[in-house]
C-alpha cells in the first residue's frame, strides 16, 4: 500500500500544515472548502480543491457525505482529518474504511473508546491510569446536574462528552452556575459536535494542564515523546503552550509517559495521539483528563524539541510502515514555546473579532542570528478575511532556543515584530504575558489568566525605563519626520525652518521634557538614552537599538502624533515645542458618550436568545441575551439593577459590534 493522494478534511492553518508535509513527501493533496473559504490559503496551496457546501461547518466540514463525494470526485486514497471537525468522529473513520480509503489516524475502536470521555475514563482506570473523581454516567437535565455537582462537591467541571477545544465546558462553583453551565455546555456541544451528552467531574484547584504526546505504529510499537505544558488557558482554551514543562521532573515525566503508553496500548492505538493530565502542583500527583485521538493544535512545540515531523510520522504509520525509532531514541533538546494568535480583542474581554486582514506580516521564519528558531503555522494571508463561522485562530507563532529563558526572549521579539491590522487580536496580550515575572519563573496554573488579569486586559502600563525608551523613539522619530518636511520644495528662499533641540514628549498622561542631540535623548531628570534606527516616515515597523539593545516597535501616524505599540504597550505619543506643549495642556478633553443605560453587542455575532422582556426589572448578574460567535455562546449579563425600556434585537438577528440590543430606564 502506498498513499498517493491525501484529501485534507479540514481548513485553515492545519490544512496548510498537512499540505506542506505531504508536498515534502511527494504526495499530492486535495483541499475541501465551504462558501466562506473559496479564496482561503489552504485552497490555494493544495493541488486540487473541491467545494463542499455553505459556510456553516454543520453544512460543510462535518458532513461526512460531502467529504466522501469529494474523495470520489478526486480519487484521493487517504484522508488526514487535522484537528476539530471530523478528526475524532468514529463514524467518519468507519465510513472511510468501508470506502477503502486510508484514514491517517488511529483505528476506529480507539477513536470510539477515547472520543467518549466517559468511556475513556473507565478504560483509563482499568489500565491503571490515575483518574479524577467524577460522575461517569450521562446527565439528563439541569436539575440532575445540580444534584450530582453537590454530591461531588464544588467546584466541578461540566463537560461535553464529545467536546474539545474549550467548547462545551463550564466551571461551576454553586448550584446556579451548575444549572446555567449545564444548558450552555449542552447547547455548545450540540452546535459544535452534533452530540450534546454531558458529564461532570471534580475541578482540581491550582492545577497544571500537562499532556503527553504518544506515537504508535501498526506493528506494536508505542512511544511517548515528552510532554507539553498547556496551563495558560482562557475559558478552557489553550493560549500559550511549551515543551518541555518547567514543572515536571524526570521521574514524573517518565511515570506520566508510561501511563499514557499503557492507555494507548489498552485500545490498540496507532498514529499520533495525546493523553492529557491535570497535575496537582502542590501534591505533584497527576490525573487522567482525556485522550485526543488526533493531532493536537500545539504539536509544533513537540516537533521543535524532538526534531520529528508528526504529520509525516502519521502518514508513514497509516501507510503501514514501522516507526524508525525506539523509546531510547527519543530526546528532548532545548525549549519551545507556542503563542496562539487569535482574532479576539483583549481590550473587549477577548470577544471575537472578524473582518479583513489589512496587514499581515509575520516575523521572518527560520534560524535567527542568535541561534533561536522562529516558526509560524498559519492559514491566512494579507487581504484575506477572518470569518465568523470558524475558530478565531489566525496563526501559531513558535520559538525555539537552547533554554527556556532564550525561548521566552525570542518569543517576545517575534511578537513585537508580528504586524496584524484590520481586526482585533490578542498580540498585545501575548506580549504582556511574556514580560510577566511569574511567567518567566514558570509558576503556571490553569487559573493563570484569571489571577493575573482579574480585571481583564487594558494594555501594559510602561515602567519608567520603557517610558523613557518610547519617549526617546518618539522624539527622534518626530525629528526625522520634521527634517524631511523642511526639505520640501517650493519654500521661500533664505527662510529655512530651523529645528530646535528642546522638546516635550507626552505619552498618555506622562510628560517628558527632553533635549535631542543627534542620536542621544537627554531627559530633564538627568537620564539619557542612546538610540539608533533606520526608521523612515511611512514604515509601520521600526527596528531600534536602545543603548545597544534591539527592539521592534510598531509605528502608526495618529494626526500630529504617533501610535507606538511595543511589549503589550499601546501609547499615543506627541512631541511638541515647550510653548506648544504648554498650550496643549490647556485644551479641553472630549467626554465619551454615555452608554451606561444600553446593552450593546460586544462582538459581531448572531443573537440566539433574548432572556428578558420590556418592563422587566433585572438584577446585577442576570442573563439578558445570548450571542453566538465563532462557535461559542456568549451570555450577556446585567451589570447593575434596572428596568428594560426597549429591546432592539431579536433571536436569529446578526449584529455588528456595538449594535444596540436593549435599553434600560
Amino acid at each position: 500500500m502506498t498513499i498517493r493522494k491525501i484529501l485534507i478534511a479540514n481548513r485553515g492553518e492545519i490544512a496548510c500544515r498537512v499540505i506542506r508535509t505531504a508536498r515534502k513527501m511527494g504526495i499530492s493533496t486535495v483541499a475541501v472548502y465551504s462558501d466562506a473559504d473559496k479564496d482561503a490559503a489552504h485552497v490555494r496551496l493544495a493541488d486540487e480543491a473541491v467545494h463542499i457546501g455553505p459556510a456553516p461547518s454543520s453544512q460543510s466540514y462535518i458532513v461526512i457525505d460531502r467529504i466522501l463525494e469529494a474523495i470520489s470526485q478526486t480519487g484521493a486514497d487517504a484522508v488526514h482529518p487535522g484537528y476539530g471537525f471530523l478528526s475524532e468522529n468514529a463514524a467518519f473513520a468507519e465510513a472511510l474504511e468501508k470506502a477503502g480509503v486510508t484514514f491517517i489516524g488511529p483505528p476506529v475502536g480507539a477513536i470510539r473508546a477515547m472520543g467518549d470521555k466517559i468511556t475513556s475514563k473507565k478504560i483509563a482506570a482499568e489500565a491503571g491510569v490515575s483518574t479524577v473523581p467524577g460522575h461517569m454516567g450521562l446527565i439528563e437535565d439541569a436539575e440532575e446536574a445540580v444534584r450530582i455537582s453537590g454530591e461531588i462537591g464544588y467546584p466541578v467541571m461540566i463537560k461535553a462528552s464529545a467536546g474539545g477545544g474549550g467548547k462545551g465546558m463550564r466551571i461551576a462553583w454553586n448550584n446556579e452556575e451548575a444549572r446555567e453551565g449545564f444548558q450552555s455546555s449542552k447547547n455548545e456541544a450540540k452546535n459544535a459536535f452534533g452530540d450534546d451528552r454531558i458529564f461532570i467531574e471534580k475541578f482540581v484547584t491550582e492545577p497544571r494542564h500537562i499532556e503527553i504526546q504518544v506515537l504508535g505504529d501498526q506493528h506494536g510499537t508505542c512511544l511517548y515523546l515528552g510532554e507539553r505544558e498547556c496551563s495558560i488557558q482562557r475559558r478552557n482554551q489553550k493560549v500559550i503552550e511549551e515543551a518541555p514543562s518547567p514543572f515536571l521532573d524526570e521521574a514524573t515525566r517518565k511515570a506520566m509517559g508510561e501511563q499514557a503508553v499503557a492507555l494507548a496500548r489498552a485500545v490498540g492505538y496507532h498514529s499520533a495521539g495525546t493523553v492529557e493530565f491535570i497535575v496537582d502542583g502542590k501534591a505533584n500527583s497527576f490525573y487522567f483528563l482525556e485522550m485526543n485521538t488526533r493531532l493536537q493544535v500545539e504539536h509544533p512545540v513537540t516537533e521543535l524539541v524532538t526534531g520529528l515531523d508528526l504529520v509525516e510520522q502519521m502518514i508513514r504509520v497509516a501507510n503501514g510502515e514501522k516507526l524508525a525509532l525506539a523509546q531510547s531514541d527519543v530526546t528532548l533538546t532545548g525549549w519551545a514555546i507556542e503563542s496562539r494568535l487569535y482574532a479576539e480583542d483583549p481590550y473587549r474581554n477577548f470577544l471575537p473579532s472578524i473582518g479583513r486582514l489589512t496587514r499581515y506580516r509575520p516575523p521572518q521564519e527560520g534560524i535567527q542570528a542568535d541561534g533561536s528558531v522562529i516558526r509560524n503555522d498559519t492559514g491566512v494571508f494579507e487581504g484575506g478575511e477572518i470569518s465568523m463561522y470558524y475558530d478565531p485562530m489566525i496563526a501559531k507563532l513558535c520559538t525555539w532556543a537552547k533554554t527556556r529563558e532564550g525561548a521566552v526572549a525570542a518569543m517576545s521579539e517575534a511578537l513585537d515584530a508580528f504586524e496584524v491590522e484590520g481586526i482585533g487580536h490578542n498580540l498585545p496580550f501575548l506580549s504582556a504575558v511574556m514580560q510577566q515575572e511569574r511567567f518567566r519563573q514558570g509558576r503556571l496554573t490553569t487559573a493563570y489568566i484569571a489571577e493575573e488579569f482579574a480585571e481583564g486586559f487594558s494594555g501594559v502600563i510602561p515602567d519608567m525605563q520603557s517610558a523613557r525608551h518610547l519617549a526617546a523613539f518618539a522624539a527622534i522619530a518626530h525629528l526625522i519626520r520634521e527634517s524631511r518636511a523642511i526639505r520640501i520644495s517650493g519654500t521661500l528662499g533664505h527662510h529655512p525652518r530651523k529645528l530646535g533641540a528642546e522638546w516635550v514628549v507626552t505619552l498618555g498622561d506622562a510628560t517628558f521634557p527632553v533635549t535631542v542631540e543627534e542620536n542621544r535623548v537627554r531627559f530633564q531628570t538627568g537620564e539619557s538614552v542612546t538610540m539608533e534606527t533606520g526608521w523612515t516616515p511611512g514604515q509601520t515597523l521600526a527596528r531600534v537599538q536602545f543603548d545597544g539593545t534591539a527592539a521592534a516597535i510598531k509605528v502608526e501616524g495618529k494626526g500630529a502624533g504617533l501610535r507606538l505599540r511595543w511589549r503589550g504597550m499601546d501609547i499615543i505619543a506627541h512631541v511638541r515645542s515647550p510653548r506648544v506643549a504648554e498650550l496643549a495642556g490647556l485644551m479641553p478633553k472630549k467626554t465619551p458618550p454615555d452608554t451606561s443605560n444600553m446593552l450593546l453587542c460586544p462582538m459581531p455575532g448572531v443573537v440566539t436568545a433574548i432572556s428578558v422582556a420590556v418592563g422587566d426589572a433585572v438584577e446585577a448578574g442576570q442573563a439578558l441575551a445570548t450571542v453566538e460567535a465563532m462557535k461559542m455562546e456568549n451570555i450577556l449579563k446585567a451589570e447593575r439593577r434596572g428596568i428594560v425600556k426597549h429591546i432592539s434585537a431579536s433571536p436569529g438577528q446578526s449584529l455588528a459590534v456595538d449594535e444596540l440590543i436593549m435599553e434600560f430606564e
